[in-house]
């Protein structure tokens, strides 16, 4: 899956635009603070319906303008259909979201049409932050792989806002019916969690090792707040017994949502002891491993890549990591997309060829030129 065609009018700093998105990989050369970053955003907003870098639409618009319009073309594989999706953010600060002109009521749908992964800084906090970090990028990754799970995790959280409303003001009486949602949703939850689990651990060792050389395995640990394996009748006696502590607290104190992903070295935890370029690197291995497995999951009968999104993170690898990294990501001739940042400077033509789309970004405006 592919864009090949969009168009940007009031978002961010960019100039109302249309531009060509036709080929497997394209390039956004320019300074920082340009508009490179932006464009990447507005892309991964087509894709999921929001933001990478905010929660809050508002912050969207280009200064001064209470309103933006996104609007892209994207074909299936190895189909001749284009289709249409737009994001039309209005004053009154209501948010639309159309596929081929059908209006969408649940933006889980678009993860269906054209997910996309982006590489950024910030993911550093997937390998070096506090467990909430990792469990968002693991939960994002299940939902990418299985639909179902972003209803699950829906309820789940749904349900465990009630219960601490009830732990809060003392309203005992309805816990024992929200522990047996809970537990329902929980033990499914894990489930996902632990099946996600075996197929990074299956992957990620080997792909941190290429990249890296460091000649001792990098591997995850899945650590379920719960004993994993835990029935739901098992997880409600738990519950039972924790609930003293869980009220003297006034907040669930075990759970899915205090589960946590572990980087283990020599039996270590890697996160503890590694250097930034070593989580650095952990996390961009995360995002590879998240591609791979989203194609090789895919219903579709031939592979399918989401778009890559890829923010200046090569400027943080040497020449050799570099391009070991590069062996890593989906060939173009498999279908695959990715939108590259370069700073002016780097060598970017090392890695283009006559079809690379380039663009030069200067103060939001775009301008095309050749690859070679």
């Amino acid at each position: 899956m592919a864009f090949e065609q969009i168009r940007i009018a009031r978002f961010r700093n960019i100039a109302e635009t249309e531009l060509e998105l036709g080929a497997g990989n394209i390039f956004l050369l320019g300074e920082n603070g340009q508009g490179k970053t932006n464009f990447l955003e507005a892309l991964y907003c087509l894709s999921y319906g929001n933001s990478f870098r905010t929660h809050q639409d508002r912050e969207l618009p280009m200064h001064g303008s209470p309103e933006f319009l996104l609007r892209a073309q994207w074909r299936e594989i190895n189909s001749p259909a284009q289709e249409q999706i737009s994001i039309r953010y209005s004053i009154e600060g209501r948010k639309e979201i159309r596929i081929n002109d059908k209006l969408l009521s649940d933006r889980k749908e678009l993860v269906a049409h054209n997910p996309a992964v982006v590489f950024c800084h910030e993911d550093l906090a997937f390998a070096a932050g506090v467990p909430e970090e990792r469990r968002f990028f693991f939960d994002q990754c299940a939902g990418m792989l299985w639909l179902d799970y972003i209803d699950l995790l829906r309820f789940y959280r749904r349900v465990l806002k009630h219960r601490n409303i009830a732990l809060k003001t003392d309203t005992f009486s309805i816990l024992d019916t929200l522990d047996e949602q809970l537990a329902q949703y929980g033990h499914e939850i894990m489930a996902y969690r632990k099946r996600l689990s075996q197929l990074f651990i299956a992957r990620f060792p080997q792909m941190y090792e290429l990249v890296s050389q460091l000649g001792t395995e990098v591997s995850i640990r899945y650590s379920p707040s719960w004993p994993l394996d835990s029935s739901k009748e098992e997880i409600m006696a738990l519950l039972a017994e924790y609930r003293t502590k869980d009220i003297e607290a006034a907040t669930s104190l075990s759970g899915p949502h205090r589960d946590r992903w572990i980087f283990t070295r020599e039996g270590r935890n890697f996160a503890a002891f590694a250097s930034t370029g070593q989580l650095r690197l952990a996390s961009l291995i995360l995002r590879i491993v998240q591609v791979h497995l989203y194609a090789e999951l895919s219903a579709a009968e031939v592979r399918c890549y989401p778009v890559l999104l890829l923010d200046d993170v090569l400027l943080e690898l040497d020449v050799a990591k570099r391009r070991r990294f590069f062996s890593l990501l989906p060939a173009k001739d498999a279908g695959a997309q990715a939108v590259f940042t370069f700073l002016p400077e780097e060598p970017w033509r090392e890695y283009a060829d006559e079809s690379t789309i380039v663009y030069r970004v200067s103060n939001g405006r775009f301008s095309r030129e050749e690859s070679r």
